[in-house]
């Protein structure tokens, strides 16, 4: 089974999880485009629901799918959304943004009761931060954003080199909110939440690609079969 398949079943199993009625985050990127042609073809089955795209791609799809579209100027919440990850570690903790709309995904994800992350396996990692750090930034004073980042790594223990994100053209890549994106090799994470408050606190940092206790679950795909990894419960929070 290719990586595509494995991609399409974490889909299809992340679906079995909606109901009529629901109000559905959309995610960006492969796999989730796969949950959404399957979505599609349920709501061409009957199934009513309505969906919030992250990013303009994912509207596009949608659209093309017949998938029926709001936006979160219109609902107050949203049941569940259901997205891909980059990086997923045992706490589902997660590094979004490879494909340069993690912005809107954490939006998304933030207004959800559940965010189920959909991923071939070889996205579980033990520890976040072989695959680059997005942090999407103001291009006015980014010499003074990337330094403060900087510093912000020093102080959270990680340090690697940056660089603004290019498109295939060779131009800055330019996010759908107009921002640009400083992708961070950083190697090994060694405390994410510490890292993403660090990095929320800099003024020229719109949102970064470290995704802290928004997942509820996580659908992986291998050759094995499907996992699913719900998170676990802080100890004060436990039945």
């Amino acid at each position: 089974m290719n990586m595509d398949q494995l991609k399409r079943q974490a889909a299809a199993r992340a679906l079995e999880e909606v109901r009529d009625g629901m109000q559905l985050g959309l995610g960006t990127g492969s796999t989730a485009k796969h949950f959404v042609e399957l979505l599609g073809e349920r709501v061409a089955a009957g199934l009513k629901v309505i969906g919030v795209p992250t990013s303009e791609a994912t509207r596009a799809d949608a659209e093309r799918c017949g998938v029926p579209l709001t936006t979160l100027d219109e609902i107050d919440h949203l049941d569940i959304t259901v997205d891909g990850a980059d990086e997923i570690d045992p706490d589902l903790n997660l590094i979004k943004g490879g494909g340069g709309a993690l912005l809107r995904e954490k939006i998304v994800a933030a207004a959800s009761d559940r965010m189920i992350v959909i991923a071939d396996d070889t996205k579980w990692v033990p520890t976040l931060g072989k695959f680059p750090l997005p942090v999407e930034v103001i291009p006015f004073g980014l010499g003074a954003t990337r330094r403060a980042i900087e510093k912000a790594f020093a102080e959270c223990g990680v340090s690697g080199q940056m660089a603004v994100r290019k498109d295939k053209g060779g131009h800055v890549f330019v996010t759908d909110g107009g921002h640009w994106i400083v992708d961070a090799q950083l190697g090994r994470i060694v405390n994410p939440p510490g890292l993403a408050k660090a990095l929320s606190a800099i003024p020229g940092v719109v949102e970064h690609g470290l995704f802290i206790g928004l997942a509820s679950s996580a659908v992986l795909a291998g050759g094995e079969g499907i996992r699913v990894i719900e998170r676990r419960k802080p100890k004060g929070d436990q039945e």
